[in-house]
């Protein structure tokens, strides 16, 4: 007689659990082994479901880098942010803006007060004065990255109708992070054969759909960095795509320091949580409960 595939797994299952049974495993023992079974299972159902969509994307995914923040006891180049910055001043500025980011967080970070107050003097803020007339003045450390449209409608009338987007979170909104900005902005081809593209686009194969409206950016010496580093197209797309991250994420470097104290205070924790456990439940678990027989008040013989 021919087992179906059902009664096979299912008569097996029956044979693990009575040699379970025999061989004196309790049944909490028997769950959570099935349970660590199922989530194996899942998860590597999971992933190959995940890396068959992802295969199917018509869109090349970028290539992972050993970025110097990336580990869980690093921290962000300084130098790079700070390079970053100009690389951003010099060309992103001009069509991106940074609306959550302050002249204000540059301080103590990879500018000092003074270089944090000349750099927010540099821009031009639009403000009103006293009487309501509207102003413009000199920026000041409390002032956000200065936008370079009024408006949305007017960032996509310069722009082939496309308006860029804001780079505050731009690292932490897109998927890849700091790899999908590096390739984004060192990713520029010709079209390949059969693929058209309209005036004003051009071809990027990281970006999705693979037409992109922002033309190419970065250029090897495009710009001259301060502290004299060679300002190759892949170092700007670096320190571009590090300050970005530190930009949409600049409590990053806090964070790691509280988790490495945590982690030095969790065993301290733990034993004193396991004493504590023991110590209230003791009397409960090490209780025993003996019946004695009163003389006079012997329970009645069976017949």
């Amino acid at each position: 007689m021919r087992l179906s595939t059902s009664q096979f797994f299912h008569s097996r299952f029956k044979v693990i659990m009575q040699r379970a049974v025999v061989r004196g495993l309790s049944t909490r023992n028997l769950a959570l082994g099935a349970g660590l079974c199922a989530a194996t299972g899942i998860g590597g159902l999971i992933y190959a479901l995940e890396n068959s969509v992802q295969g199917g994307d018509l869109v090349v995914h970028p290539y992972q880098l050993p970025w110097p923040h990336s580990g869980p006891f690093s921290s962000f180049d300084y130098a790079s942010v700070r390079r970053g910055y100009e690389v951003y001043k010099q060309v992103c500025a001009a069509c991106h803006s940074m609306k959550f980011i302050h002249y204000r967080h540059f301080v103590d970070v990879f500018m000092t007060e003074a270089e944090a107050k000349a750099e927010a003097a540099e821009a031009t803020i639009n403000d009103v004065n006293d009487k309501g007339q509207p102003i413009t003045r000199p920026g000041i450390l409390t002032d956000h990255l200065p936008n370079p449209y009024p408006n949305k409608k007017a960032a996509a009338a310069a722009n082939n109708g496309a308006a860029p987007p804001d780079l505050s979170l731009m690292a932490l909104a897109r998927h890849g992070g700091d790899d999908y900005i590096f390739a984004l902005l060192t990713g520029y081809f010709e079209p390949p054969a059969g693929v058209k593209i309209d005036e004003g686009k051009a071809y990027n194969p990281y970006f999705p759909g693979g037409v992109i409206s922002m033309p190419q950016q970065l250029f090897d010496e495009g710009i001259e960095y301060k502290d004299g580093t060679s300002a190759t197209q892949s170092q700007q797309a670096k320190d571009v795509a590090t300050f970005m991250h530190w930009a949409a994420e600049p409590f990053h470097d806090t964070r790691k320091k509280w988790a490495l104290k945590i982690l030095a205070l969790l065993p301290i924790v733990t034993v004193i949580l396991i004493y504590g456990k023991r110590h209230t439940w003791s009397i409960l678990k090490s209780q025993k409960f003996a019946w004695r027989t009163v003389k006079g008040r012997e329970p009645p013989k069976s017949a």
